[in-house]
């Protein structure tokens, strides 16, 4: 099956709507589908809930989604870099679900694979446990974290086959697989596509069967979020 669509707007313009949960790969700028992301920002839904590990920054990835309200909530794990984020958490105009960086990241992958709770340590005795069930075993507590599933998944992968095998290059691998698992419709954004049998099936980092559409991007900007030079001497 050729899960190729002829561009970003063309994968999402039937399958998004408002009020839906949408979950986004990236850690930071590293790995983010920039082109989906631009493409969903002009579909103009609004009142999403994100899930994801940030927002972007001010004027780029999901920080264009913040500038455009469209985003009514998100559950994301690191907010230090976006100011829109902050004014309008602040101002109570955005809801935040805080979430520790490895829980997200594990609730993510429960709910791709069908787990619909755990239980960790991480956060037991802080805020990001309010409300939610303990239990002790071994005599520690631990709480229960439910899994995390969005009705559309948003991902960037360097290399995919037309049916959807996919190969993440290098730290860009990120979140994004566990975001593509957990996505009930999945789309990816790659820089080259392959036809099928083109990639070894060892090297296949996620298989196509998570994966229902295909977005051919061969040039994303891949900005860099924080740069830092030594001085010549």
């Amino acid at each position: 099956m050729d899960k190729v669509y002829p561009s970003a707007r063309e994968a999402l313009v039937d399958i998004v709507s408002d009020g839906q949960t949408i979950a986004v790969g990236g850690f930071g700028l590293c790995g983010i589908p920039e082109a989906l992301i631009a493409a969903l920002r002009d579909t103009a839904v609004k009142n999403l809930t994100v899930i994801s590990n940030n927002a972007g920054v001010d004027g780029f990835g999901l920080g264009q989604l913040l500038e455009t309200r469209q985003i009514k909530k998100m559950i994301a794990s690191y907010v230090g870099e976006n100011k829109e984020f902050e004014r309008q958490y602040l101002a109570g105009e955005l809801e935040l679900e805080f979430t520790p960086q490895g829980t997200l990241a594990e609730k993510l992958r429960a709910g791709g694979s069908g787990i619909p709770a755990f239980f960790t340590r991480t956060g037991v005795g802080t805020i990001v446990a309010d409300g939610k069930e303990m239990r002790e075993f071994d005599g520690i507590p631990y709480v229960m974290e439910r899994a995390l599933a969005a009705e559309v998944s948003l991902v960037k992968a360097w290399k995919a086959d037309r049916s959807g095998n996919l190969v993440f290059r290098r730290t860009a691998r990120n979140f994004n697989p566990n975001v593509a698992m957990a996505g009930k419709i999945t789309v990816v954004e790659v820089e080259e596509v392959l036809d099928i049998g083109a990639i070894d099936p060892d090297d296949v980092h996620l298989a196509g069967i998570y994966v229902h559409r295909i977005v051919h991007n061969p040039n994303p900007e891949k900005r860099i979020e924080q740069r830092t030079l030594s001085q010549a001497r």
